[in-house]
């Protein structure tokens, strides 16, 4: 989701407290004046000059003119927006938006979008949750719905809906058309299940009223994914105020200690994760036939963590990925782990054909 501001200008205050090494940023943000007497006319209405796309260039007065950016008819915006989307083709492929803005469902990612002034763009204030489809299957969706629905109750968000547009103040109080947004993404990305390399975050994690709810608030998640790319990492993990390990930026960390326990930290202070769950579900299995002593949610140290045999990463988006190395330490022999890898096929089996408690049907 790009981020946004709200700009309201007064020139004069700009020109005396923006720092002087920027202004040319202003200037070709048009937000202040190339003619210096313009300045002293405050009014952002006589300042702002804008050239429509079918105008002339004699039609504007070569002195005045602040810029170049065309004012564009609804039409040729969204035209701009289809060829954006055909040169910006990535690993994921939109194939359908339900927007309740729209009251349906489009297919042209051109008409994906989401109004300016709703709450959850500029604010923040919104909840999300993600669920994956597979054999025509949607996995886990009543345990995503609980969990969007106790998120959306701790946000303080009636559902079906977020609060939807209505205006950029701070209070959703005038926001009168609450909205409801589900998409569809095919990942085309190759599926890997090698070990990986972590880092410890260095990036502040919410605190957990926040870190309870999934609310689309994710700029500590991202800027902490972003620290473990720039030290050539996969995933950054977040230690709690106590020093005990948390999370990742968006999966569950588990271990397999050296007594082969099982081992999540609590969930008091992480997001409740729904393929974690499933996967200590499925691990009994591996109890029962005594490849694991037993299954444990605790406070894990950061040594606990690192001396264990095994360590792994556990979300819908990883499903279950071997770690084979956190900051300089070496997890176990260095090689993915064998319960790791079972557990990953206990789940890859499971969307295929688990019980009708997580897989709901989905005909197209």
């Amino acid at each position: 989701m790009a981020s946004m501001a709200s700009l309201s200008a007064s020139y004069p205050k700009y020109t005396s407290n923006f720092p002087t090494r920027y202004t040319h940023l202003l200037y070709d943000l048009c937000l202040v004046p190339r003619n210096p007497p313009l300045m002293k006319k405050g009014s952002f209405s006589d300042l702002t000059i804008v050239r429509s796309s079918n105008q002339t260039e004699s039609m504007i007065d070569s002195t005045d003119k602040l810029s170049d950016i065309p004012l564009l008819s609804c039409l040729e915006a969204i035209e701009k927006l289809k060829r954006n989307r055909e040169n910006n083709k990535g690993n994921q492929q939109y194939l359908a938006m339900y927007s309740s803005i729209f009251g349906g469902i489009v297919t042209e990612e051109a008409a994906m979008v989401i109004p300016m002034d709703d709450h959850m763009v500029h604010r923040g204030h919104g909840v999300f949750d993600t669920a994956i489809i597979a054999n025509r299957h949607l996995y886990e969706l009543d345990q995503h719905v609980d969990r969007i629905v106790k998120s959306a109750t701790m946000a303080k968000i009636i559902l079906p809906f977020d609060p939807g547009p209505g205006d950029f103040q701070l209070s959703p109080s005038g926001c009168h058309q609450p909205a409801l947004y589900a998409i569809v993404i095919e990942d085309k990305s190759l599926f890997d299940s090698k070990g990986i390399k972590v880092v410890t975050s260095s990036i502040p994690m919410k605190p957990p009223q926040f870190a309870t709810m999934k609310s689309v608030n994710y700029l500590p998640n991202a800027l902490s994914k972003m620290e473990a790319e720039e030290k050539g990492a996969y995933a950054a993990i977040w230690l709690d105020d106590d020093g005990f390990v948390a999370e990742g930026p968006s999966m569950n960390v588990a271990f397999i200690t050296k007594e082969k326990e099982m081992l999540m930290p609590k969930f008091d202070k992480i997001l409740n994760g729904c393929t974690a769950k499933r996967v200590f579900t499925l691990a009994e299995g591996l109890v029962r036939e005594g490849k694991l002593r037993g299954i444990r949610v605790d406070n894990v140290s950061v040594d606990e963590g690192k001396s264990a045999d095994e360590m792994m990463l556990i979300g819908s988006g990883v499903l279950v990925r071997p770690v084979i190395q956190w900051d300089e330490q070496v997890i176990g022999d260095g090689k993915e782990g064998p319960i790791t890898q079972t557990l990953l096929n206990f789940i890859l089996e499971d969307m295929k054909s688990g019980p009708s408690s997580v897989r709901v049907p989905v005909p197209y």
